[in-house]
């Protein structure tokens, strides 16, 4: 009797450990880290128990010839858990913004809806070209 609750009692173990490295590497191993470029197009507050911070930045880049010339915009959408950057991030609406994030492989629900976590802004451009050329009004160079 004591040789089968033994048995039991390791399989039962065996299983909490592989349960519990499962959950570790879908949500809590970091799968890649990296930043992104682009434009802010938005930065919400939203959630239905868990209010989360979610982002969206437009990337532009150049069609591959299959698909035709031209150029196409993609989307980086992003979670953000740090308050304070996602504070920062609200006042950068339209601003050309360059952001460090982590990679996860799965979401959880009080972290964000998506995989991809903004934890550093690295910079932030407000994207006006500036010009060496002159305006001429009148005749005269301003």
């Amino acid at each position: 009797m004591k040789t089968k609750t033994k048995v039991i009692s390791i399989i039962v173990t065996l299983l909490l450990l592989a349960a519990a490295g499962f959950v570790y590497f879908k949500f809590y191993f970091v799968l890649g880290e990296g930043v992104k470029a682009g434009e802010l197009n938005q930065i919400v507050y939203k959630g239905w128990i868990w209010k989360t911070y979610e982002g969206r930045l437009i990337q532009t880049g150049f069609r591959g010839a299959k698909k035709g010339n031209g150029i196409q915009s993609n989307e980086f959408n992003f979670s953000v858990v740090d308050k304070a950057v996602a504070d920062s991030l609200m006042r950068c609406s339209g601003k050309m913004v360059e952001l460090r994030y982590k990679e996860y492989n799965g979401m959880l629900p009080w972290r964000g809806m998506q995989h991809y976590i903004v934890y550093e802004i690295l910079s932030v451009d407000d994207g006006k070209v500036s010009s060496e050329i002159p305006y001429v009004v009148g005749g005269e160079a301003i």
